[in-house]
This record gives structure tokens, C-alpha cells and sequence, in this order.
């Protein structure tokens, strides 16, 4: 890891910490995909003294869960993620063997299940999708800091 900056906000992009792990198959890899994002920031804490708040901790754990919830469910073959931290945000990343962007379903309060991609985007900074030849690149960026403004407790 290189080290973060003296104010704790995290590294510039040309100073980013990463780490990239293929994921095993199986629906094991979801959970271990989430110890590794709370691994990562905890030793990011740790070794690097970034500010990491509660709130990207859980909110890291749920979009790293619901990327490769969805790259396991429509995506045969290998995936591997990525964990970048940088620019005060930590960016998750993940690759699957589909070059078909994923599209969230139209806003449905009835519907049980399949809002994993809304909640992502709802969260997130930012949303990427990148295809490429053998697949695409999903990208989700989740700030370091606390709670956002105007939200008292969340």
C-alpha cells in the first residue's frame, strides 16, 4: 500500500491504494468479497491512517455485496474485484465474463428482489460500466467521509 496523505482524506490517483483478488465461484464468494472490502478499509485505517467512516464501511460492504451478487447471478466464468482508494472515495470495481451492460429495472416499491443495481446507484458517487472484450467493468465510487449533509443519523 502506498501511504495516504497527512490529512487522512485518502490518497491523490497518482498515490491510490489497491488491492484486485479473483473471486472463487459459488455463492461463497459474495461474503468473501465483503470481508475483503472491510479488510481493506480496515487496514487502510490501520497502515495508511485514512479517514474511513462507518457509513463507507457499510455502505462499501453493501455495493461490493450487490456488484458481485449480480456478476455471480448473470455472469458465467471468472470475476474479480478490484478496491482502489483514492481522492477521498473508495472505488469497487468488478469484472465479469458478460459484455452486456446492466440495466436497473424501473422503479417498482411491489417488486421483492432485483433492486440491487437501483440501491447501487442510489449510494454510489458514481456509475460506471465499461464493456470490454471479454466482458465489462462495473464501478461504483463511495465516499470516505461521513454522513452526508442534511441526513442526521444515517
Amino acid at each position: 500500500m502506498e501511504p495516504a496523505g497527512s490529512d487522512g482524506e485518502g490518497p491523490s490517483e497518482s498515490h491510490a491504494i489497491r488491492v484486485t483478488v479473483p473471486l472463487n465461484g459459488g455463492d461463497s464468494s459474495i461474503a468473501e468479497a465483503r470481508h475483503l472490502a472491510i479488510d481493506f478499509l480496515t487496514r487502510a485505517q490501520a497502515d495508511q491512517n485514512v479517514a474511513v467512516s462507518a457509513r463507507a464501511m457499510d455502505l462499501t460492504q453493501l455495493v461490493v455485496s450487490e456488484l458481485v451478487t449480480n456478476a455471480r447471478k448473470y455472469a458465467p466464468g471468472p470475476t474479480l474485484m478490484e478496491l482502489c482508494i483514492m481522492d477521498a472515495t473508495v472505488v469497487v470495481t468488478v469484472h465479469d465474463s458478460v459484455p452486456t451492460r446492466p440495466v436497473a429495472r424501473s422503479e417498482d416499491p411491489h417488486r421483492i428482489g432485483g433492486h440491487g443495481l437501483e440501491i447501487v446507484m442510489a449510494v454510489a458517487q458514481t456509475f460506471q460500466v465499461h464493456i470490454e472484450p471479454a466482458g465489462k467493468r462495473v464501478t461504483a465510487r463511495i465516499a470516505l467521509a461521513g454522513e452526508p449533509a442534511g441526513t442526521p443519523g444515517a
